[in-house]
């Protein structure tokens, strides 16, 4: 079973940037569908970003602008570039991947933006 491992959540102030990063146990990313995801207090997990194996993008309407997916050459890391950071992007952020035999889940690395 593939492991993810989140790291690079923080404390940062409204208009701060992060890059969160989300390592594999294997080289999963660059032949499947990868995905970050975000959960706040009381709330739903939601979508973030999304790269496909072709490598075409796909992010929220939040995200839009700000955020950027990538992954290494390597195919075992994935990013997520957060700038221009807003109080209501606090959460808990988890990784996804898309595997032909089940989905995995990171758990989760803690983002929080103070006003």
């Amino acid at each position: 079973q593939v492991q993810l491992v989140e790291s690079g959540g923080d404390l940062v102030q409204a208009g701060g940037s992060l890059r969160l990063s989300c390592t594999a146990s294997g080289n999963i990313f660059m032949g499947n569908t990868m995905a970050w995801f975000r959960q706040a207090p009381g709330s739903q997990r939601e979508f973030v970003a999304g790269m496909y194996v072709n490598g075409v993008t796909n992010y929220a309407d939040s995200a839009k602008g700000r955020f950027t997916i990538s992954r290494n050459r390597a195919g075992n890391e994935m990013y997520l570039q957060m700038n221009s950071l807003k109080p209501e992007d606090t959460a808990t952020y988890y990784c996804k991947a898309i595997l032909p035999y089940g989905d995995s889940w990171g758990q989760g690395t803690q983002v929080t933006v103070s006003s």
